[in-house]
């Protein structure tokens, strides 16, 4: 029996994979989640054999999540479900060890295979995903990029600045070179070119 965490803020999505999942394999869901900081501590509390999260929810992402959960257990197995798998994203998951990724789209016995194949202590990442995720057309550091993304938000710089562990100056910083290497005059213009350009 493989022990699952679902992380997802579209109700219907959640509640749909919760009720599908153990009727299509050896699954039992230990617990549900609405946001990236509820799936943090779901995930410590329960400590489930994989966690299945959503990259974009709001407040904290899938990949604030993750890096969260990363840091109190190293180990967790972690399936990541995504509609629109942008390059600069996957990359960023990869890095954090995300073992594997599969469409939002997915039939629910496809997605249970894969919970399967990822607790065997494989990987798995869709061909598609995996295509886009070793094109690299981004001029822009990963510290640009969180620092756009948050600009994305609608954080101020001080809060950027807090949020990552920077410095004012240094977000600032960051953000004039993104703002160079986009061609825009501001850091939200900068942020809505990087978004377009699936950077972020």
């Amino acid at each position: 029996m493989t022990t699952v965490m679902l992380a997802d803020d579209e109700v219907l999505l959640r509640k749909a994979l919760a009720s599908l999942l153990p009727l299509e394999g050896e699954i039992t869901v230990l617990a549900e989640a609405e946001d990236g900081e509820t799936a943090v501590k779901a995930t410590l509390r329960h400590r489930p054999d994989v966690l299945v999260i959503d990259l974009e929810m709001p407040g904290m992402d899938g990949l604030g999540a993750v890096a969260a959960i990363r840091r109190a257990r190293p180990d967790q197995v972690i399936l990541m479900l995504t509609r629109h798998a942008r390059p600069g994203v996957l990359r960023k998951a990869l890095k954090l060890g995300v073992q594997g990724f599969v469409s939002k789209s997915a039939e629910p016995s496809h997605i249970t295979s894969v919970i399967t194949t990822l607790h065997e202590g494989r990987r798995w990442i869709e061909p598609d995903v995996s295509a886009l995720a070793v094109v690299d057309d981004c001029p822009l550091t990963d510290r640009e990029i969180d620092v756009l993304r948050a600009t994305g938000e609608g954080y101020s710089v001080a809060e950027i600045a807090a949020r990552l562990h920077l410095a004012a100056g240094t977000v600032r910083n960051y953000l004039s070179n993104a703002m160079q290497k986009t061609q825009t005059r501001t850091r939200h213009e900068a942020a809505r070119y990087a978004r377009e350009h699936d950077w972020l």
